[in-house]
């Protein structure tokens, strides 16, 4: 099976400053993935690199076993939607299908039915004069008209209100459920742990986590306990965030085996409590990873 993005030693820079930097990572096709990460932590980058917007500076990249933005059949076997969801403002609703119908030679006339039933949009509104999730919906239909292998979302509900933000999530997990290669782009965790199945954390530019959700949080737990150092856990633990009030330790690890110490309460975490596990041992020096056994 081929991977839907597969990446080597990626790197780019943008002047003196590196977005990415050696960033290496597997995205299985059929899968809903979940990119998550704080402000500048070369997301955006990572997603343009994918669907051929930018050239690595260092490093390889495959989209679907090819290079990204490498001719015309490659094009239209990825879908793209970015953060600000383009439009053509003094278009209609009905023009943007028809330049989608010419543009590209596999379109799928469902997906304007399907918009007009779930929105009853005028075909001959303009974009510019429909709503945030008027306009959202819009781009991500003429995204799948072109019945994409892979689809990839850049922040695309960052702007819109609760409900707008349930409808266009309930149209990405109907498109999940067909199969089709979904990489989404979101600071909303909740959105993150609803519909994906598989997730990317990047810090600083480099990927600090990747996998298959059930398989992570499997290999994650919560200790809490009376205070005292981390590193007297059991080897085979590596520790992720660690926090200390005067009476309380309370530590997250990835672990290889269970903790038997009865001193310690053990609990699993859900998929949000583990992406800012990680997310702040990116950015708290003193949590950062360590595994037991090892210097602080």
């Amino acid at each position: 099976m081929t991977d839907a993005i597969e990446a080597t030693g990626l790197g780019k820079r943008y002047g003196r400053r590196w977005a990415l930097r050696n960033t290496s990572l597997r995205v299985p096709e059929g899968r809903v993935v979940g990119l998550v990460g704080s402000n500048g932590a070369g997301k955006t980058t990572l997603l343009h690199l994918s669907v051929g917007l930018l050239d690595p500076s260092e490093g390889h990249i495959t989209v679907l076993g090819d290079r990204p933005g490498s001719g015309a059949r490659q094009l239209a076997r990825v879908g793209f939607v970015a953060q600000d969801a383009p439009l053509y403002n003094r278009m209609s609703v009905n023009e943007h299908f028809r330049m989608g119908v010419r543009l590209n030679p596999h379109w799928d006339a469902t997906v304007e039915v399907d918009l007009h039933d779930r929105l009853d949009l005028d075909p001959r509104q303009r974009a510019g004069a429909l709503s945030g999730g008027q306009r959202a919906q819009l781009a991500l239909a003429l995204a799948i008209g072109k019945r994409p292998e892979l689809l990839v979302l850049d922040e695309p509900v960052a702007s819109l209100d609760p409900l707008a933000r349930r409808e266009f999530m309930q149209s990405l997990m109907s498109l999940a459920a067909d199969g089709l290669s979904v990489v989404l782009s979101s600071h909303l965790l909740s959105d993150i742990e609803r519909v994906c199945d598989y997730v990317i954390v990047l810090a600083h530019g480099e990927v600090r986590l990747a996998g298959d959700v059930d398989a992570l949080l499997a290999e994650h737990r919560v200790l809490t306990g009376p205070r005292r150092d981390p590193l007297r856990l059991p080897a085979g633990q590596t520790i992720i965030r660690e926090r200390h009030t005067d009476r309380q330790s309370t530590v997250v690890v990835r672990t290889t085996g269970e903790v038997l110490d009865p001193s310690w309460t053990v609990s699993e975490l859900g998929l949000e409590e583990l992406v800012l596990a990680y997310m702040e041992s990116a950015t708290t020096p003193t949590t950062r990873l360590r595994s037991v056994g090892s210097p602080p």
